[in-house]
C-alpha cells in the first residue's frame, strides 16, 4: 500500500532522461474542439496535452451484469442508484466470525462514480458487454495458473502482482482496482511517459516511428510504440511475457488467459480540461475467440502520487510459501 509521497526529484529524473532521448519535435496537429466547445490544452509542440494526474477508478464493472442484459447505457436514475450504493459501501463493518479482516475503508479507493461513458460495462465490444469465449489454450493457461497457486512450489507459482513485479491494475492495459487508480502522464517532444501509482510502473513510449523490438525480446510491460492519429494518442504494445500485464485485478474477472501473443492497442483522447477518454483493444487469438474492447474515462485530479512500497514489510508471500511447506511436511508425515 502507498506510504510515502514520490519525491519531486524522482519525477524530475524521469523527465530529464526522457528529454535527453528526444530526437526531434513531433509534428503539430489541427486544433480540435472539445465536448465543452472549447479547445483542449496543447503542448509547446502543438499536440493535445494529456499531462497531469488522472484517476481511472470506477464502479462500472468490466462485464455487463445479468440484470442489465440487453442494456448498453445507464439512465440518470440508474447512475444515481449505483453511485449511492457504492458510497454506502465505503463503511467499515466488523468481519465475520473467524475472519481476521483486511484493510479498513481508509485504504480503499476503487471509486464511487460510474464511468463517464455511462455504459453498463467497461467492455464496449462485443456489444453484449461480455468477455468473448476462451480458446482451449486460454482455458488451459488459466487452469495452469490455478494449479501453480495451489502448488506453491516457489515464488514463481504466485501471481506477478503478489511478487511486486507489476501492479495489478496498471497492466497495461489499465483497469480499475481496489486502490491506487492514479496514473500520471508526461510529454516531451517524441515521447510520452505513463507512470502508474500502483508499484510505480513506468512506460516510456517513443513516438518517432522507430521499429519494434525483435519478437524474441519479451518484457513484463511489453514493447510500446505510439503515434498521433488526429487528436488521439494511439499506443500499440506487443512482446509481452507469458505472465505479463499484472492482472488479475481485485473485483475483476481473471485475465490469465492472456499470453505472449497479446497485441494491445490503447487510445487516449483529451475531451476537456478534466476528462481523458481511454480505450483499449485486446487481440490475443490464442486466448480469446475474438478481440474485445474497453472504453472508459479518467478524471483529472489534484491528488499526488505516492510511493508504492510493495515488498517492504510484505510477509504475505513468505507466509504463503512457508504455510505450503508446512502443509507438505504434514502430508508426508502421514
Amino acid at each position: 500500500m502507498s506510504v510515502q509521497r514520490v519525491t519531486s526529484g524522482r519525477v524530475l529524473g524521469v523527465l530529464i532522461v526522457v528529454a535527453s532521448l528526444s530526437l526531434s519535435p513531433a509534428s503539430a496537429v489541427a486544433q480540435p474542439s472539445s465536448s465543452a466547445g472549447t479547445s483542449v490544452p496543447r503542448t509547446a509542440d502543438g499536440q493535445p496535452d494529456l499531462q497531469g494526474v488522472w484517476d481511472f477508478g470506477s464502479v462500472t464493472p468490466l462485464q455487463r451484469p445479468a440484470s442489465l442484459a440487453g442494456k448498453t447505457f445507464l439512465t440518470e436514475e440508474e447512475v444515481s442508484a449505483l453511485e449511492t450504493q457504492a458510497a454506502a459501501g465505503r463503511v467499515d463493518r466488523p468481519p465475520r466470525a473467524g475472519d481476521p479482516g483486511s484493510y479498513n475503508q481508509f485504504w480503499f479507493a476503487g471509486g464511487t462514480k460510474v464511468s463517464g461513458t455511462r455504459r453498463t460495462s467497461l467492455i464496449s465490444d462485443p456489444p453484449d458487454g461480455q468477455l468473448p469465449a476462451y480458446t482451449p489454450e486460454g482455458e488451459a493457461r488459466m487452469a495452469a495458473r490455478a494449479d501453480a497457486r495451489r502448488r506453491n512450489a516457489g515464488p514463481e507459482d504466485r501471481d506477478v502482482d503478489e511478487r511486486c513485479i507489476l501492479g495489478f491494475n496498471s497492466g497495461p492495459p489499465m483497469l480499475p482496482g481496489a486502490y491506487n487508480n492514479l496514473v500520471q502522464v508526461f510529454q516531451v517532444p517524441g515521447y510520452v511517459v505513463i507512470l502508474n501509482e500502483m508499484v510505480n510502473d513506468v512506460r516510456v513510449i517513443p513516438l518517432d516511428g522507430r521499429p519494434a523490438l525483435p519478437s524474441h525480446i519479451r518484457q513484463w510491460k511489453g514493447d510500446s510504440r505510439g503515434r498521433w492519429e488526429g487528436e488521439t494518442l494511439v499506443v500499440e504494445t506487443r512482446n509481452f511475457r507469458d505472465l505479463g500485464t499484472g492482472h488479475p485485478a481485485p473485483n475483476m474477472e481473471r485475465l490469465e488467459a492472456l499470453g505472449p501473443q497479446l497485441h494491445l492497442t490503447e487510445r487516449f483522447s483529451r475531451l476537456d480540461g478534466d476528462t481523458l477518454f481511454y480505450a483499449f483493444t485486446i487481440d490475443e487469438p490464442t486466448a480469446f475467440a475474438r478481440s474485445w474492447t474497453v472504453e472508459t474515462t479518467m478524471t483529472k485530479t489534484a491528488d499526488p502520487l505516492y510511493e508504492y512500497a510493495c515488498h517492504e514489510g510484505n510477509y504475505g508471500l513468505l507466509n504463503i510459501l512457508a504455510g505450503a511447506r508446512a502443509e507438505a511436511r504434514a502430508t508426508d508425515a502421514r
